[in-house]
């Protein structure tokens, strides 16, 4: 387990480097805001919600779906099956809960008072993908867990999915012009012009695009939408009342789903 941490987290470190070195090179739209002030608590929140999650569960999800695996316990486990066809039902199954779990978030008022945390971002970069609260970063390390666990997730996969879910994070997130490339990327893969329709403050388009890995489930569930009301270089980001730098600090964002009206 202490050997797929410091994978995980060399994947991480490197997955960010790699965004933000090509995002300069490379962006899709300027700027709005001070980019330092932005990551030191985009990073502070990923960082807080790891440590709550580590501190708060017992298990990771790694960790039960070995045991669940073990014990022949979980969905997958009930028919035989080879390691290749579990494995790949596994990484589906585990990004389609993920998707469930994003529309949860944004339709319950109570989940969303966490979620709306990482709407705020006023420009998306390589950063926004850990700009969570960290009671979100639990939840979903519960939710992850349980699934994990109700499925019977080969515990190689459910490690795979960890890592890969992370590294796509990062990448949606990026302010990345992908050019041409964009359209057939986003037939297997969400890309960052996608996945920037659903930080939009438009309900319409937050309500869209739901996917982090694989595009598929919005397409399937008739939540995608392919391009924004305006041009992507000048489109809004962000949520409508939470402009106001003063509002948009760590610590602010750290108490925002306990304030009155969020």
């Amino acid at each position: 387990m202490d050997n797929f941490a410091k994978i995980r987290l060399g994947v991480f470190l490197g997955v960010l480097l790699v965004c933000a070195l090509t995002e300069r090179l490379l962006p899709r739209r300027v700027r709005t805001a001070d980019a330092i002030p932005r990551w030191f608590t985009n990073l502070g929140l990923g960082a807080l919600g790891a440590l709550a999650a580590r501190l708060l569960l017992p298990f990771a999800a790694l960790e039960i779906s070995y045991r669940v695996h073990a014990a022949g316990f979980g969905l997958l486990n009930l028919m035989p099956m080879d390691f290749p066809l579990q494995f790949a039902l596994s990484l589906i199954l585990l990004d389609l809960l993920v998707y469930a779990q994003h529309r949860l978030f944004h339709r319950s008022p109570a989940l969303w008072r966490l979620h709306a945390v990482h709407h705020t971002d006023l420009d998306l970069d390589a950063s926004s993908g850990v700009r969570f609260h960290p009671g979100e970063i639990v939840l979903s390390a519960l939710i992850k867990l349980a699934g994990a666990a109700v499925l019977g997730a080969h515990f190689l996969a459910v490690a795979a999915f960890e890592v890969i879910l992370n590294a796509t994070s990062l990448f949606n997130h990026s302010n990345l012009d992908l050019g041409p490339l964009d359209a057939p990327l986003r037939l297997i893969l969400v890309t960052p012009d996608m996945h920037r329709v659903h930080h939009s403050p438009r309900r319409e388009e937050t309500d869209s695009n739901f996917g982090f890995n694989l595009p598929w489930w919005d397409r399937l569930f008739g939540t995608y939408r392919a391009q924004p009301r305006e041009p992507h270089e000048a489109m809004a980001l962000g949520l409508e009342d939470a402009r106001d730098p003063r509002a948009l600090g760590l610590l602010a964002l750290l108490a925002r789903p306990f304030r009155r009206t969020p």
